[in-house]
């Protein structure tokens, strides 16, 4: 199952030089770029930064915080938290080329003592008990069969009473989703659940539930938002095309009908360790 999603998410061992290379090929200079820059192909989930900002506002963060974040990506969020919060973010993703990119755009922008990344899997954390003041995972989930054990290995090194933020996409009410989507381009690696079963996973690893947000109405206007910006204005040097492949566009298409359909829904749970 994990070859299986590091081969979804592409993964080339050069990805920050393509991303360089893109950046420099629009006349951009790597020293002046900032975070704003990144966010169109390092905040890879839907409502991308502003949502990223919402759970760190919930996490009640400041400079003396330890966070995770679990299935960091390309590392847009940790960078995130870390610039607006002064906090320390640690990422954990299960592709290498994934992390060094991180690492390598994070030090574009000035956040390389803030944040730091490694390859890992989400349910075996080589993390020691009680380690983190805070965790996140947004948009992960659905690669996660063993949903149980990763609630659990969240629960065990975040530190009594922290915070521990999901931002997820879950199953909707109006049947089965449409591929291919940006998290998988068939149902051999995708595991949607519902907002209720997510509920009793949390609950059963341990996490006391504070606040649920179905976001979906957001998320749905959000999307209309950005189509009709992309019809109108030029297409910025980078995309998340870069490294999904030729077919993103039609994943990103189907994502949006999904959206619409209510096939799928985009839920936040707020959780105390």
């Amino acid at each position: 199952m994990c070859d299986q999603v590091q081969t979804h998410y592409g993964g080339e061992s050069d990805l920050a030089d393509s991303i360089a290379q893109k950046f420099q090929a629009a006349g951009k200079n790597l020293a002046d770029l900032t975070t704003h820059d990144l966010a169109a192909v390092d905040e890879y989930h839907i409502r991308g930064r502003q949502a990223t900002l919402e759970l760190g506002r919930q996490m009640n963060l400041d400079e003396n915080s330890f966070v995770l974040d679990i299935g960091s990506g390309l590392g847009g969020p940790a960078r995130t938290l870390a610039e607006e919060f002064g906090c320390h973010v640690t990422g954990i993703d299960l592709t290498q080329a994934f992390c060094d990119a991180a690492a390598q755009m994070s030090k574009w922008v000035n956040l390389n003592e803030r944040v730091r990344f490694q390859q890992g899997d989400a349910t075996n954390l080589p993390f020691d008990d009680n380690q983190f003041d805070a965790a996140m995972t947004i948009h992960v989930a659905m690669n996660i069969p063993a949903k149980d054990r990763l609630y659990a290995e969240a629960n065990r090194v975040i530190k009594t009473g922290g915070i521990f933020a999901v931002y997820d996409i879950l199953k909707g009410e109006a049947g089965e989703v449409s591929y291919p989507l940006p998290w998988a381009r068939d149902a051999s690696i995708s595991h949607l659940v519902t907002s209720r079963e997510m509920e009793a996973l949390l609950t059963r690893a341990g996490f006391k539930i504070l606040e649920i947000c179905d976001s979906t109405e957001k998320s749905q206007n959000a999307r209309e938002g950005a189509q009709a910006r992309m019809a109108v204005s030029d297409s910025p040097p980078v995309t998340f095309q870069t490294f999904m492949g030729d077919d993103f566009p039609e994943m990103i298409k189907n994502q949006d009908r999904n959206l619409s359909e209510w096939r799928i829904r985009t839920v936040t749970f707020i959780c105390k360790a």
